[in-house]
């Protein structure tokens, strides 16, 4: 069993419509994506990825003040890989930063 083999499970696990991946927006699919290829390539493992996601999820769970039914999943997914890429020194947290800003920046409706 390879690492990706290990799945996501209950709140790690993306939303899911007949067992397939359901992206809400282009850049969702993007992210997920993307975190899949660097841990297939092995740019970190994935059991890494996964040890973000669950200190994320937690965090985001811990500032909750009461139930919310918009779980922001793909958000937080972001947020996870992110956190690894920086840890592992694979980006800047400024040159991220600078990204993320620029990326926010563009008009509405921008998906490539």
């Amino acid at each position: 069993m390879s690492d990706l083999d290990i799945p996501l499970s209950g709140r790690l696990e993306p939303p899911l419509e007949n067992g397939e991946v359901v992206f809400e927006a282009p850049w969702q699919g993007r992210v997920f994506g993307m975190a899949v290829r660097l841990a297939e390539q092995g740019t970190f493992d994935w059991s890494d990825f996964q040890a973000s996601l669950i200190e994320v999820v937690g965090e985001w769970d811990e500032e909750q003040s009461q139930a919310s039914d918009d779980y922001p999943y793909f958000e937080l997914f972001a947020e996870a890989l992110s956190r690894l890429l920086v840890a592992k020194g694979l980006v800047g947290e400024l040159e991220l930063s600078r990204r993320d800003e620029k990326l926010a920046a563009r008009p509405h409706g921008h998906d490539h």
